[in-house]
């Protein structure tokens, strides 16, 4: 006998299947069961779509009337770019309603809740509330913290370098590895490395799979505009770019950047680039998460400021050694051990020949 955790296992697998492509919305699955069979099912495909819910239900049309809905995430309970999903469970005439998790969406709360309760449905909350809110905890971390979700990404050899003496870097990690950036940058609103990256390896910075992905927003932190007008980034129009600056760019090189239809400079009034000010400028223009693949500089810079809020880190087999050969964090760092960051495992993983590890910050024990 299929019980509720059957069903809404399944709206889990189908808010699942478009995670990377809602942004600034969260992924949502809805399912709607009557009499042990299903009657409907949606999820959201995209910004200005319809919501799962919706989608549901126009396929369970008038059979809705007393059937039970499983969501993994609270119907919105306000007019945005569609009507609100709380209003059209209760105009189908659904009996009862499975909430996986709150919305952590100021504009929803509980609203979305309540307003089925008060016109006399029954709503349970809590069914896989933890694997809801992984599904989306991108948007999750952008609503409560008001700060985009960071993801340092690094590829180090068993020795833990990211270049040999030389400086080379192509190619530590394997093509698998590589392979799994890729879906990694579908899954993130923007992309960010530093002028260094674009000057040595005039990257595309683009999402590259066998069925296609979206592009990430590429931002590059470049203090004096020093990369070249023909750089791909800027004649590539496949993705906008964003290239961030301090006060001593060229204006004459910040204009020329400008004029690019698909490129845009945001300059900080100081004499560095600020990460807090980055972040803040993310924020603005509802870029949710950011996948940082700059070197050691920029993830020491992160890491010494502990904003980050995830690393993965791929290692492998291989063994470079070197006293010039620079390691993932490399720049700064702490005169005692006591003082480092503490990061905890969340993944460990095989990845090809590679070992995939993803850690996030250790949380404090309060005492």
């Amino acid at each position: 006998m299929k019980d509720e955790s059957f069903y809404m296992q399944h709206a889990i697998d189908l808010a699942r299947l478009t995670i990377g492509q809602t942004s600034p919305n969260p992924s949502v699955g809805a399912v709607i069961v009557k009499d042990g069979v299903v009657i409907g099912t949606g999820t959201h495909f995209k910004p200005s779509k319809p919501h799962a819910e919706v989608y549901a239900l126009e396929q369970a049309q008038e059979l809705a009337k007393g059937a039970t809905m499983f969501v993994t995430l609270e119907p919105c309970a306000h007019y945005g770019k569609t009507p609100p999903c709380a209003k059209a469970i209760i105009d189908y005439g659904v009996k009862k309603v499975y909430v996986a998790t709150l919305d952590p969406n100021p504009k929803v709360a509980g609203k979305g809740v309540q307003w089925l309760r008060d016109e006399g449905i029954e709503v349970e909350v809590g069914l896989f509330e933890e694997q809801a809110q992984q599904i989306n905890q991108k948007f999750f971390h952008f609503m409560k913290d008001k700060k985009p979700f960071v993801t340092l990404k690094t590829g180090v050899s068993m020795d833990g370098k990211t270049t040999a003496n030389s400086g080379d870097s192509k190619w530590i990690t394997s093509e698998e590895s590589r392979h799994d950036v890729h879906i990694n940058r579908h899954l993130h609103d923007a992309i960010l490395v530093g002028s260094k990256t674009v000057l040595r390896d005039d990257p595309q910075l683009t999402t590259r799979l066998p069925h296609g992905g979206l592009n990430p927003t590429r931002i590059v932190l470049d203090t004096n505009l020093s990369i070249p007008l023909n750089a791909n980034l800027l004649t590539d129009d496949q993705a906008k770019t964003i290239i961030v600056c301090a006060q001593s760019a060229s204006d004459q090189k910040k204009q020329s950047i400008q004029a690019i239809p698909h490129a845009e400079v945001w300059c900080i009034n100081q004499d560095q680039i600020d990460l807090n000010w980055l972040l803040k400028m993310m924020v603005e223009r509802k870029i949710m998460s950011v996948y940082v693949e700059g070197g050691s500089t920029i993830h020491s810079q992160f890491i010494q400021k502990k904003l980050f809020n995830e690393i993965h880190l791929y290692m492998a087999p291989k063994l470079i050694g070197g006293e010039f050969s620079k390691a993932f964090y490399n720049q700064l760092g702490f005169e005692e051990v006591e003082d480092s960051v503490r990061v905890e495992f969340s993944t460990v993983e095989m990845i090809g020949p590679d070992i995939k590890i993803t850690a996030k910050p250790q949380v404090k024990e309060v005492t």
